[in-house]
């Protein structure tokens, strides 16, 4: 990759990085920033470039063996979280992927405590994870819809008013923990105005194709929408920190958010110094006799 292009792509990811929440306001990032670009096609080369520098960083991931990434992505519906995941990792080997969406809590999951579910579906070392929302639902939907909380089955002298408080600390002992095995994590909002919704919704509506992204309730969350920015500030401001950064990706254009995330997972992976693994001696000369074996068989 040309060193302008991977500067300006370093450029796109840390704009939008945020290690140290106290003194973020969601205000601040406007949904509809492009960072000056003016069309998809400006942000083509970049995303495209990303994309290639990506599957070159994926491979070593792998082939190295050492590192776990996880992707977590949030966000208001139709903010194109399913369309992020698809275009920026479209050419990346899918034997080094492992995607999970969470939806509502089964009875098994709501058995256990509320990070138990995201567990068990953590990558292995050498493998991409991504998580289409994650634990983060307990401080985000949960907290605007508290009577959920009841479902939890937590004790009730346990459930006092620093309860969020609590889960962000917990969250963020987790992900220290994580950070310490090894795990590089990337957490994604995905920044979309209340309006670039209402229009996204409606072109579901309007295209017969898309009527099954669309529910009923999508519409009544809207009625929460302040609710939800507070909650989504709220999280962003105590989860932040240097080994599990946000970045608060502006995404009423859908073709810059592709492009932002690409640059920060590939600036992310670049700072690992990742490598194919290097053959020593022992293991060349077991290479050199297959080599002459496979040349002495006849036909």
């Amino acid at each position: 990759m040309a060193n302008d292009t991977s500067r300006k792509l370093r450029e796109f990811a840390r704009a939008y990085r945020i290690t140290n929440g106290a003194r973020f306001h969601l205000k601040d990032v406007d949904p509809g920033d492009t960072a000056k670009l003016e069309s998809s096609d400006s942000a083509a080369k970049f995303l495209d470039q990303g994309r290639e520098r990506l599957a070159d960083l994926q491979e070593k991931l792998f082939a190295q063996d050492r590192f776990g990434v996880l992707l977590i992505f949030q966000a208001m519906d139709a903010a194109g979280k399913d369309g992020t995941i698809k275009h920026v990792m479209s050419g990346v080997d899918p034997q080094g992927v492992q995607v999970h969406s969470f939806k509502a809590p089964s009875h098994e999951e709501l058995d256990h405590d509320f990070m138990w579910r995201a567990l068990y579906r953590l990558p292995e070392r050498g493998r991409i994870g991504i998580f289409n929302r994650s634990y983060y639902e307990d401080v985000l939907v949960v907290r605007v819809h508290p009577e959920i909380l009841a479902a939890n089955k937590i004790p009730g002298p346990l459930v006092t008013k620093k309860i969020w408080q609590e889960r962000f600390e917990d969250i963020g002992a987790f992900e220290r923990y994580l950070a310490r095995n090894g795990y590089l994590i990337l957490k994604f909002h995905l920044h979309v105005s209340r309006e670039e919704q209402k229009r996204r919704f409606l072109a579901r509506l309007a295209e017969p194709a898309k009527n099954w992204k669309f529910a009923a309730g999508d519409v009544k969350e809207r009625g929460h929408w302040d609710d939800y920015m507070a909650a989504y500030e709220d999280m962003i401001r105590n989860t932040a920190a240097d080994h599990a950064p946000w970045y608060v990706v502006p995404a009423d254009h859908k073709w810059f958010t592709r492009m932002v995330v690409a640059a920060a997972i590939v600036d992310a992976l670049d700072g690992l110094e990742l490598s194919l693994p290097k053959i020593d001696a022992p293991r060349q000369r077991e290479l050199a006799t297959a080599k002459r074996m496979l040349q002495r068989e006849k036909g």
